[in-house]
C-alpha cells in the first residue's frame, strides 16, 4: 500500500497546477467553485498569514479573516495574461494586506512598527502601491524583486543547518531534465511521507536505504544529487510560495 502510494507521486501532479482554470471559473461567477476554493485553500491562507505574522494563525484570528478576504480578492482580480501564477499573486496580496493591518494596528496603539517583520519601510511602501495601481495590475518587476529578496533570505536561513546555501543550490541543480525530475520526485517522496520527513529532520540526512529500495535508483545516484534533494525538500516544506514559483523551471 505504501509502495503504491509513493509510486503514485511519480505521475501525480500537484493540485496547485490546476488552480488557475478553477480561479477563472470562480471569477466568472461560479459560486460553487469559489466556495470550494475558499474552503480547500484555507490551510494555505493560514500558512501564509502565519509566515507574515511570525506566529500561528487560527481561523478565529482577525489575521485569518484578512487573509481570506485577500484570497477572495485575488480570485476576483487575477488575470493569467498579466499576473504570475495565481498562488504567487494571492501570496503577495495576502502579505500586503496583512502588513497594512499590522501597520495600522501599530499606529492605532501608538507603538513602533517593529513587530518582527523582515520587510523594510521602503519595501512595505512598495507593496502599498498595489492598491492604487489600476485595479491590481501586474506587480512591477521591482516589487517582485523585493519579494524574491525577502524569501531568498528566509530560504538561506532554512538551508544553513544543512550546510547549504541558495547559491550552491543553483550550482548543484542537475543539468539534465530527466535527472532533475527524478531528484525532484525523490524530494517529493520525503516531503510527503511523515516517516521519511521526520528522519530527515532528526538526522539531517536522507533515508538512503529506504529510498534506494522504493525508487529503484542506485545509492550512488541519490548521493550524487543529495544536496539538490535536501534543498528541494526544505523548499517544499516551507511557506515560501513566491520563491517556489520563481524557481519553477530553473532548478
Amino acid at each position: 500500500m505504501l509502495l503504491a502510494s509513493i509510486q503514485g507521486l511519480f505521475v501525480r501532479k500537484s493540485n496547485n497546477s490546476n488552480i488557475e482554470p478553477l480561479v477563472a471559473k470562480a471569477k466568472d461567477g461560479d459560486e460553487e467553485v469559489l466556495n470550494d476554493l475558499l474552503l480547500s485553500y484555507a490551510p494555505y491562507m493560514k500558512k501564509t498569514a502565519s509566515f507574515v505574522c511570525k506566529r500561528y494563525i487560527h481561523e478565529q484570528d482577525d489575521e485569518y479573516s484578512i487573509a481570506l478576504s485577500a484570497f477572495h480578492e485575488a480570485i476576483q482580480h487575477y488575470e493569467v495574461s498579466k499576473n504570475a501564477s495565481f498562488l504567487t499573486f494571492a501570496h503577495l496580496l495576502i502579505r500586503r494586506k496583512l502588513i497594512d493591518h499590522i501597520r495600522k494596528e501599530a499606529r492605532r496603539k501608538d507603538s513602533p512598527v517593529g513587530l518582527g517583520l523582515d520587510s523594510s519601510e521602503d519595501e512595505l511602501d512598495a507593496f502599498g502601491t498595489l492598491e492604487s495601481s489600476h485595479s491590481f495590475e501586474q506587480f512591477t518587476a521591482e516589487q517582485q524583486a523585493a519579494e524574491r529578496r525577502v524569501q531568498i533570505f528566509a530560504y538561506e536561513q532554512l538551508l544553513k543547518p544543512y550546510g547549504l546555501s541558495f547559491q550552491e543550490l543553483v550550482k548543484v541543480s542537475p543539468s539534465h531534465e530527466d535527472t532533475r525530475q527524478t531528484a525532484f520526485q525523490i524530494a517529493q517522496i520525503i516531503a510527503e511521507s511523515d516517516e521519511f520527513y521526520e528522519t530527515f529532520l532528526q538526522k539531517k540526512q536522507l533515508p538512503m536505504k529506504e529510498l534506494e529500495e522504493l525508487v529503484m535508483v542506485s545509492r550512488k545516484t541519490i548521493e550524487r544529487q543529495r544536496k539538490y534533494i535536501v534543498a528541494i525538500v526544505i523548499l517544499l516544506k516551507s511557506d515560501l510560495d513566491y520563491l517556489k514559483d520563481y524557481l519553477k523551471g530553473r532548478m
